[in-house]
């Protein structure tokens, strides 16, 4: 079972058939939405501000979020991808937006709806990414736009396909759920 720790007065909320692996650890003032997955080795550390999540979004294997006391918070949309081993402190990630494996996302940053930050980039504090807009890089820079249509179905596509991921661990014995 996951570690959900209550502190300073906050008790972590999580939403409705939400799946958390038995080694993720969500701390103090975290709001998660329905259908969320907080993946093997992720921390979600609400400690020193708050963290809200919307719906049907999945923070993959060795995610951390956190924030600045306060002074940041760490916002999400619905159907967002948080990609294996991000770093989160302090942002807003919007709808269908994608954060790609090993990246970093810092303090005030903003990812826009349907946008992508690539694999292993590093988004500096303050950075602002559009809606649709590709970022890659170390710093992170503009790359190029994407379709909209394109990128938030595809998107959606990976969020919905992590909520049937996390099926097989939450409904087992459900035939349906091992297709």
């Amino acid at each position: 079972m996951a570690l959900i720790i209550p502190l300073r007065g906050f008790d972590p909320v999580i939403g409705q058939d939400c799946f958390l692996a038995e080694n993720a650890t969500v701390i103090g003032d975290v709001v998660m939405g329905d259908g969320c997955s907080v993946w093997f080795n992720a921390v979600l550390r609400g400690d020193v501000n708050s963290i809200r999540i919307g719906n049907r979004v999945n923070i993959q294997d060795g995610s951390v979020l956190h924030t600045l006391y306060q002074k940041s918070t760490i916002e999400i949309g619905d159907d967002v991808s948080i990609g294996h081993n991000v770093t989160i402190h302090g942002a807003k990630i919007r709808d269908y937006a994608l954060v790609g494996m090993g990246s970093v996302v810092m303090d005030d940053a903003e990812v826009g709806e349907g946008a992508i930050v690539a694999a292993g980039s590093v988004v500096l504090s303050r950075t602002k990414i559009g809606a649709g807009e590709l970022w890659g890089g170390a710093p992170a820079k503009f790359i190029k736009m994407v379709d909209p249509a394109q990128s938030r179905e595809i998107n959606q596509k990976i969020a919905h396909n992590y909520l049937k991921y996390s099926r097989w661990y939450t409904h087992p014995d459900d035939p349906d759920n091992l297709k």
